[in-house]
C-alpha cells in the first residue's frame, strides 16, 4: 500500500518480482559482480555487463525495468516522461541517514526503487531498511518485495549493518532529466559491441583491482571475489599459467585458461578465464534441480572428471595462497550457503560438466533476443521489450 501520501510519498509492494526473476538476477550478480563504490558493497551495473562481454545478460532486466517505471509513474502521478537514471544489482552494506539526492551530482534523481532478491532472516541477518520519518518505519523484506519512494529529503533513510549472509537488491533511480538517461548511453555501447558478435560471447574480466576485496588498509590480506565465490561452493581453481613465469602478474593467472577441481578430482574441460568458469558454476547452482531431473548432458561426462595429480594439487594450493589470502574473511564477507553445508556438498564436477551445454543454450537464447531488439532500441534510444514478429 501507499503510505504517507503527502508527507512521505512511498509505496511498499510485496511479491512484485517473481521467485524465478529473483533467482536469475541473483545468478547474474553472483557471477558478474565487482567490488563496489563503498566498503563491503559489491555491484553489477548494466554498463559493466556490456564492458565485460556479457551484454546478453541485460535481457533479464528489460521487462522488470519497464514494470517498475510504469509503477513509479502510476503511483506518483507523473505528468511528465520519466527516464531511468541507473540500474544496478547491489550486495548491500550499512549506510547512515541520507536522501538519494543528497549530493550535487545526484540532484537529477527524482524517484527510487529498491527491489529485494532475497529474504531477511532466511538469507541474511541485519541490513534492515529504515525510514527516519513516517510509516512504515522499518522494512523487513522478503524476496520479491519492492520499496518505491521520492529521492528527496521527504524520505531520508538508512540501512543497518548486515551481520550474516548477503543482502541482494536491484536498485534503480528515475529522473525527469533526459540528459541523465541511462538507456541512450547503453544503446550506443551495445551497438558498437554487438556488431562483432557472431558466436557465443564469452565473458572477459575487468581489471584485477575490481575483483579484489580487502579490509581497509589491508590490501595484502584480502581475496579475489571470483575465486572466493567458487571456493564457497566447494571448487578450487587451477591455472595453466605457472608461477615460475616472472613476466606474469598474479592476476594474469585468472584471465587465461583455467580448470576447476573439487574433492581430489579434476574437470578436464578448460574455461576461457575465471569469469567463464564462475558463470557456468553459478548457472549450475541456479538450475541444479532442473538439470538433475532432465539429465541433459549427463551421458559420458564422468570420463572428463579425473583424479588430481600432485602437480595439479600444488598449483591449486599456490592459487589459493595468491587469491584466498584470508578464507575466514571470505566466509564472513560473502556469507553462509546453508548452515549444514548441504548446497555446497550437492554440487559436483560432473554436474558442472553437464551444465555447460545448458549454459551455452541460455546464453545464445539471450543473445538472439538482444540482437533482434537492437534495431528498435537504436530507433527509440530506449531498452524495452520488443515483441518477436
Amino acid at each position: 500500500m501507499w503510505e504517507g501520501k503527502r508527507e512521505h510519498p512511498r509505496l511498499i509492494l510485496h511479491d512484485f518480482i517473481s521467485p524465478e526473476e529473483c533467482k536469475e538476477l541473483e545468478f547474474i550478480h553472483k557471477s558478474c559482480s565487482t567490488v563496489g563504490y563503498r566498503p563491503n558493497v559489491f555491484s553489477t551495473t548494466l554498463s559493466h555487463l556490456v564492458a565485460t562481454n556479457s551484454p546478453h545478460l541485460l535481457i533479464p532486466f528489460v521487462s522488470l525495468r519497464e514494470r517498475l517505471k510504469e509503477k513509479i509513474e502510476e503511483t506518483f502521478g507523473c505528468e511528465f516522461e520519466l527516464f531511468i537514471e541507473f540500474t544496478g544489482l547491489v550486495r548491500g552494506a550499512s549506510i547512515g541517514w541520507h536522501s538519494d539526492d543528497n549530493r550535487q551530482y545526484l540532484k537529477q534523481r527524482d524517484f527510487s526503487a529498491v527491489c529485494y532478491l532475497n529474504s531477511y532472516g532466511k538469507d541474511f541477518k541485519g541490513g534492515l531498511f529504515r525510514f527516519q520519518s513516517g510509516e512504515p518505519a522499518t522494512i523487513s523484506p522478503s524476496a520479491g518485495d519492492v520499496i518505491m519512494y521520492t529521492a528527496d529529503d521527504r524520505n531520508i533513510h538508512s540501512v543497518d549493518e548486515v551481520t550474516e549472509g548477503e543482502r541482494l537488491t536491484l536498485a534503480m533511480w528515475f529522473t525527469r532529466d533526459s540528459s541523465h538517461d541511462e538507456d541512450s548511453k547503453l544503446v550506443s555501447r551495445l551497438l558498437s559491441q554487438c556488431a562483432s558478435h557472431e558466436f557465443l560471447p564469452l565473458p572477459l574480466p575487468a581489471s584485477a583491482n575490481m575483483y579484489w576485496f580487502c579490509p581497509p588498509h589491508q590490501h595484502a590480506n584480502g581475496f579475489d571475489i571470483c575465486v572466493a565465490r567458487l571456493h564457497l561452493l566447494g571448487f578450487d581453481v587451477h591455472s595453466f599459467l605457472q608461477g615460475d613465469d616472472r613476466s606474469l602478474d598474479d592476476s594474469d593467472r585468472l584471465v587465461g585458461p583455467i580448470q576447476i577441481a573439487k574433492g581430489g578430482e579434476f574437470l578436464t574441460r578448460e574455461f576461457t578465464n575465471v569469469l567463464h568458469a564462475l558463470q557456468v558454476v553459478q548457472f549450475y547452482r541456479w538450475k541444479a534441480s532442473e538439470l538433475k531431473t532432465s539429465k541433459v548432458g549427463y551421458d559420458g561426462v564422468e570420463e572428463v572428471v579425473e583424479a588430481m595429480s600432485q602437480s595439479q594439487l600444488e598449483t591449486i594450493n599456490a592459487m589459493n595462497a595468491l587469491f584466498l589470502k584470508d578464507k575466514g574473511l571470505v566466509t564472513t564477507t560473502l556469507g553462509y550457503l546453508c548452515s549444514n553445508g548441504e548446497e555446497k556438498d550437492s554440487l559436483n564436477l560432473t554436474g558442472v560438466s553437464s551444465a555447460i551445454t545448458s549454459w551455452e543454450e541460455y546464453t545464445c537464447k539471450l543473445l538472439r533476443e538482444l540482437l533482434s531488439s537492437l534495431p528498435q532500441w537504436e530507433t527509440y534510444q530506449t531498452i524495452h521489450k520488443v515483441e518477436s514478429g
